[in-house]
């Protein structure tokens, strides 16, 4: 739905221009030219009320006397009119415009405003304002002022920058890669970068999308398109900014650690987008994702002519993380037979200097035989004694042979030819092997394969809402927050900050609040008795950061050394901080476990993405250190453990000399529930455990500090409004009982749930399947069904029901969110051999009522007019039923909420 009407801009069967000029130099007259110059091939017409004609043209007056009703408008005309012309266009009935003017302003009372109020009114959609228009090559339609087209081909790029839409088409043309579409998206009055990546996700032109961001404005619709998008194909992306710091000053350590460039890469990460740092590296990958898809796993052969960029490439590829592939015996052998003795015997394979197309092409294909490698890297140096094009030739035939025995899924060949003339590019290209001009570029364009295949198998797997190992005192933890909230406080006190870790499960150091020297005294002598020391800590709610008032005093032994250095902290505080509230101060008993390991856990509040869950080394110094890793909740325990491996301190979590290992998950477990805790009380803005000690026997917090504050941020459908990714909504899991006893257990769909789509698919006759999918389905690929089953439940939602008997799959229920959250389109499929039990008529409610929780304002969907059945139960449901004016065999159902 968030793709609704999209089409009839990116492909549309007539154009309109407005504002075309006869003046050389002017937008209008450049998109003019391209338009002519791509030959479209469906109606076009100009408009402009101060010419009757331009470069022979015929232009018309008004939208109005156009001979035709133009699909796309292309605006180019004065900021003032671009409002009087999309209102005159929607009455025309174009379903929408690409808007190039600028000047349009933004926010309530603009001329933006009025634009979108007035796009709104007819159903239009907008791309722009200021951009340099879009480019189709699949439908030979270049509306924008780029000196270039693209060819068609299969990468789409959307981009924030109409410089960097142009410069990819300038270097598209240089290497042969082809684009399914370039959409610059300017100021995204309507139209934004998760809308696009709807559209091209599903796009089968499309096979990777590349994106030029800037920023995000909307967290949670993005991460909804791009993890959808990025399960289905390659999603890669530049990130401009990446030295900016956030927009505010952090007021805890995990906030200062949580910067604004570290959190869109969290973002990326989670979503399964792969991030590149420069357009460079970008073009590479587009080089790569454009021509081959990602290998089963991360072993390279590589095959030279020259043993020392073999060896610069294997650097490369350890040091990203790739594995050198070994030589299988069998393939040794067959080398060893085709190659002269002084070949290299392993991997890289060196078949020496002197090597002709003959030798190429025999070591490829022994190493495209290799059962042991996943992909091939073939490197050449240019000698005077074989030339290079020709071994070129060679390689491009013996992979074009391999290829065609191998349709199914052939292992990616990438080349490397060093200092070559452009016309080798062209053969290697012409043959659809991606080639770079370093060993360096060829290693990361393979690694951006296997990261790839990596976020992929990542995202299908879903956090649970509540991970079942252990059960919060989640509603004492939301009184604490709202006491204080309700005491008009922004930061927890010590002993707050200890009951709210207490409800989590968190352990920490025992805290007793003093307020004067002698009941200070009284909490130290039971700390005696128990052989410990005593630390006493500044007890003051203005106070965050103790030791910057020589707030903390350690390792005291008795009564009077606890007397005086109480006297002295306080004595301190007031001089230091004399407007602060000072409460007295904290006793603790002091912790000692010298082979633990000083940690820095946290939660920090980022204006674009919400809440993200920071790790990385504690103690003093650990903004010097700087050895963090961050993650976007929610988080289960495969999703904790990999924030910490992102960090070096990780190491130190394993067994070194006479170091025993932290306990095994006890700190992923701490992350998991700070995750937890951030999704049930949304009002904790920042929280930062420094240090948690984790050692062989677990972990203790031993300082913790707690901000807080009201949340009001605008989210997409219910679930926590401070999160940008969606829990998975078990909350949603129902026992049902139908007609005759019939017991089914309904739940959210999961990734998993693949194979048994496939199974009850077995179970749906030809004619209920063309009821529900309009057409005859007699396959269903992968690609297909992961569709279904892959939701994130932001803007989509499906429920599948299980038979409690046999625990088959017998029926699912979806809907879809259009992009503005106000409408949802549903569908339903049962299996046929179990219809008319009830189950329908229950699905559909328990979608019904979804839909109201989620606060939208209504339910449509289509059905054919001969599915009596649906019909019937949709009027029984109270949903409207009317006629498709259009497709007169298609009724639409609406139900109002």
């Amino acid at each position: 739905m968030s793709t609704y009407r999209l089409t009839n801009l990116l492909s549309p069967h007539s154009v309109a221009l407005v504002g075309a000029s006869p003046r050389h130099g002017s937008v209008g007259r450049a998109i003019l030219n391209n338009i002519r110059k791509t030959e479209f091939k469906g109606e076009f017409g100009l408009v402009n009320p101060r010419y009757h004609e331009i470069d022979g043209v015929a232009a018309a007056d008004s939208i109005a006397k156009l001979s035709f009703a133009p699909e796309l408008v292309v605006l180019t005309a004065p900021a003032r009119t671009i409002a009087g012309l999309i209102d005159e266009a929607g009455r025309r009935g174009a379903a929408g415009a690409v808007i190039v003017s600028a000047g349009l302003g933004h926010g309530p009372g603009s001329l933006a405003d009025t634009v979108e109020r007035a796009a709104q009114k007819y159903g239009m959609r907008l791309i722009g304002p200021n951009c340099l228009g879009i480019m189709m090559p699949g439908v030979s339609l270049n509306a924008s002022f780029s000196a270039n087209m693209p060819t068609a081909g299969h990468l789409a790029l959307i981009s924030q920058s109409g410089a960097i839409a142009a410069g990819m088409v300038d270097w598209a043309a240089q290497r042969a890669v082809g684009f399914s579409g370039i959409v610059s998206i300017g100021d995204q009055l309507d139209v934004d970068i998760a809308d696009l990546l709807d559209y091209f996700a599903l796009d089968e032109k499309t096979h990777a999308i590349l994106l030029y961001i800037e920023a995000i404005k909307d967290a949670r619709k993005f991460m909804s398109a791009a993890r959808a998008a990025a399960r289905i194909k390659p999603v890669v992306v530049v990130k401009s900014g990446r030295m900016a710091q956030g927009a505010r000053a952090a007021a805890t350590h995990t906030g200062a650690l949580a910067g604004a460039d570290a959190v869109y890469d969290a973002a990326f990460q989670r979503a399964g987008i792969l991030r590149v740092s420069d357009l460079r590296e970008l073009f590479d990958c587009a080089e790569t994702l454009g021509r081959v898809k990602s290998p089963p796993g991360k072993r390279l052969a590589i095959l030279t002519n020259g043993g020392g960029i073999g060896v610069l490439a294997v650097d490369r590829l350890v040091e990203l993380g790739g594995i050198p592939a070994a030589l299988s015996s069998a393939t040794r052998e067959t080398l060893g037979a085709v190659l002269p003795p002084t070949w290299s015997k392993s991997n890289p394979v060196d078949i020496v200097g002197d090597a002709d197309p003959a030798r190429y092409a025999a070591a490829l294909e022994a190493l495209l035989a290799d059962p042991e490698n996943d992909a091939v890297l073939v490197m050449n140096v240019q000698t005077a004694i074989a030339r290079a094009d020709e071994i070129a030739v060679a390689v491009t035939g013996v992979v074009q042979k391999y290829r065609a025995g191998h349709r199914m899924l052939p292992k990616p060949v990438l080349a490397v030819w060093v200092g070559a003339e452009p016309s080798i590019g062209d053969i290697l290209s012409g043959a659809g092997i991606p080639n770079y001009p370093t060993e360096d570029d060829a290693v990361r364009g393979f690694m951006h394969l296997v990261r790839h295949r990596e976020v992929v198998e990542a995202l299908a797997q879903v956090p649970p809402a509540m991970p079942s190992e252990f059960a919060p005192a989640v509603d004492a933890a939301r009184q604490i927050v709202a006491a204080a909230l309700a005491d008009g406080r922004s930061w927890l006190d010590p002993i707050e900050v200890k009951r709210l870790l207490d409800a989590y499960d968190i352990a920490a150091v025992p805290t007793f609040a003093a307020a004067d020297a002698e009941e200070a005294v009284a909490h130290a002598n039971a700390i005696f008795a128990q052989g410990a020391t005593v630390v006493l800590k500044i007890m003051s709610r203005d106070i965050v950061h103790k030791s910057d008032v020589g707030g903390v005093v350690l390792n005291l032994t008795s009564a009077d050394a606890v007397r005086k250095a109480t006297a002295d902290i306080l004595a301190r505080a007031r001089l230091l901080r004399p407007e602060a509230r000072i409460s007295g101060v904290m006793v603790q008993a002091m912790v000692v476990r010298a082979k633990a390991r000083e940690l820095i856990l946290g939660l920090a509040d980022d204006p674009t993405f919400g809440t993200v869950v920071v790790f990385g080394r504690g103690g003093t110094a650990v903004e010097i250190i700087n050895d963090k890793a961050l993650a976007l909740p929610p988080l289960d325990l495969q999703l904790a453990r990999s924030l910490i491996e992102r960090t070096r301190v990780s190491r130190l979590l394993r067994a070194y000399r006479d170091v025993p290992a932290v306990k095994q998950d006890a700190v992923a477990m701490v992350l998991v529930k700070l995750a937890q805790m951030a999704a049930d009380i949304p009002d904790i803005r920042g929280l930062d455990i420094n240090p948690l000690l984790a050692d062989e026997a677990g972990v203790l917090a031993v300082d913790a500090r707690v901000v807080i504050g009201r949340v009001e941020r605008k989210s997409l459908g219910s679930g926590p409004a401070n999160f940008a990714v969606r829990p998975y909504p078990s909350q949603w899991q129902r026992h049902i009982e139908v007609k005759d006893g019939w017991r089914v257990f309904v739940r959210p769909i999961r990734p998993e749930d693949e194979p048994l789509i496939h199974e009850m698919l077995k179970h749906v006759t030809m004619h209920d399947l063309r009821l529900r999918f309009f057409a005859p389905m007699k396959e269903f690929s992968h690609e297909f069904i992961a569709r279904l089953t892959q939701l994130d439940y932001a803007r989509a939602m499906a429920f599948v029901a299980f038979d409690e008997a046999s625990n088959e799959l017998v029926g699912v229920v979806r809907i879809h969110s259009d992009s503005i959250y106000e409408s949802g389109e549903y569908a339903i499929l049962l299996r046929s051999d179990l219809k008319g039990r009830g189950l329908g008529w229950a699905l559909m409610q328990m979608i019904i009522e979804y839909a109201k929780s989620e606060g939208l304002k209504a339910i449509s969907g289509d059905v054919l007019a001969d599915n009596t059945v649906m019909l019937a139960m949709c009027r029984s449901l109270g949903f409207e039923v009317k006629s498709d004016p259009q497709e007169h065999d298609i009724c639409t159902v609406r139900l109002k909420l």
